[in-house]
């Protein structure tokens, strides 16, 4: 993979104040949330990445050109890789610090195999990130891609070197991850970024509607150089701070709790818990050997462990490596077969939602939910496993957090 710096416009924090202007990605700010990022600074992001209006993209345009001329944004003085370490305490208690740096890549097909989505994509998310690019000409969000390298030589090189300078940029965000950026612009320094991603396969993590656009625009730019490469961030999946967190079932529909019991004995071997902590630790300890589920119920002080049955998951009309996957169980057995979703109604989140955080999914059945599904943490290895075969996850299978902020670096496109 060719892996090149960035000449890249930041913010002039002469000027601004980093945690008035930065936002999480445009997909994850709701209309709430994007009214508090517009009174909380004339200068923030959000009116780069999800301008209001009828005219949005000719007004983030504006935007742009406008903060550029009062000298709000502000060229590096070389071209740079930016190393990002998002620091950040778990639901339990564990602190985490997960690494990685935003650099360009050169867009590449995916029949090449070189670069890997593991998502499906819908069509209106990337027509307006398309026509935002191609009014704006830059690029103000990057793609979450993953690599392998189990000899960590990025890391020790920051590690010895730059970790005991002072960072570009120290912010903490809306959820309290701070973000600490150095800035890599040494020759040898970028070599060796260069030389270590130059045989590697990239797995899209998150991004992959934006990935899909820059494809888009370099196809429909080949004269532009600065076209055919995308601004991304890396992380190694050889590095134990990058967790991959599940996306939990919420079930709306009406359903009485001992009836969906025994739709749900037929496929799995039932064990019934009464604390949280050891449910949890049970669904990810019985995970390692087979398919495991949690399983909450409306009206139920205790919680069930959902072990797969031997034998069930081959009947799934699906590649082995979907077979593998919980979701892929979940989905086809217990939500259509014995539920009656359709597959339009998973996609729509019709009488069911996806939901990231674990306490708000606890919390569901409380809320009128007739039973919540607590998957298990995915596996990297099986991901991976689905993408080289050209596969893609069931939707909503992965969540990686921390989100990767806006406003931290712009990649114009000349």
């Amino acid at each position: 993979m060719e892996i090149q710096p960035i000449e890249a416009i930041t913010y002039n924090q002469d000027k601004v104040k980093m945690n008035e202007v930065i936002a999480p990605p445009y997909d994850v700010i709701d209309d709430k949330y994007r009214e508090e990022l517009y009174k909380r600074n004339e200068y923030n992001i959000i009116r780069l990445i999800l301008t209001k209006g009828e005219n949005k993209y000719e007004d983030a345009k504006k935007y742009f050109q406008d903060w550029l001329k009062k000298e709000v944004l502000i060229e590096t003085k070389k071209p740079s890789i930016f190393y990002i370490i998002q620091k950040y305490t778990n639901e339990k208690g564990k602190k985490i610090e997960r690494k990685g740096f935003i650099a360009r890549n050169k867009i590449e097909d995916f029949s090449k195999k070189t670069i890997l989505p593991h998502e499906y994509t819908m069509g209106g998310p990337k027509q307006d990130r398309l026509n935002l690019v191609s009014t704006t000409k830059a690029f103000f969000s990057q793609i979450f891609m993953v690599y392998n390298d189990n000899t960590q030589r990025i890391e020790q090189k920051v590690k010895e070197k730059y970790l005991s300078k002072e960072p570009f940029i120290d912010v903490v965000d809306d959820l309290g991850v701070e973000n600490i950026v150095y800035i890599i612009d040494d020759t040898e320094d970028i070599k060796l970024i260069q030389e270590v991603l130059k045989d590697k396969t990239l797995l899209i993590a998150d991004g992959h509607h934006r990935y899909e656009t820059s494809m888009n625009y370099a196809k429909m730019h080949p004269e532009n150089e600065y076209a055919q490469y995308v601004m991304s961030y890396f992380t190694n999946a050889d590095d134990e701070n990058l967790i991959i967190y599940p996306t939990h079932r919420v079930i709306e529909k009406e359903i009485e709790p001992d009836e969906l019991l025994k739709k749900v004995s037929k496929y799995y071997d039932v064990v019934e818990l009464q604390d949280k902590d050891e449910f949890l630790d049970k669904i990810e300890e019985e995970n390692k050997k087979q398919i495991t589920t949690g399983l909450i119920l409306k009206g139920k002080k205790t919680y069930y462990v959902l072990k797969l049955k031997e034998g069930v998951k081959e009947t799934v009309d699906a590649p082995k490596a979907l077979q593998n996957l919980d979701l892929t169980i979940l989905h086809e057995i217990i939500l259509k077969k014995e539920l009656g979703y359709s597959q339009e109604e998973l996609m729509a989140q019709d009488g069911i939602k996806y939901i990231k955080q674990e306490n708000t999914a606890f919390n569901a059945p409380n809320k009128g939910a007739s039973a919540v599904f607590i998957m298990a943490y995915p596996k990297m290895k099986d991901i991976l496993e689905v993408s080289s075969q050209g596969l893609r996850m069931p939707q909503k299978s992965t969540y990686f957090y921390p989100k990767l902020l806006s406003g931290l670096v712009i990649n114009p496109l000349k």
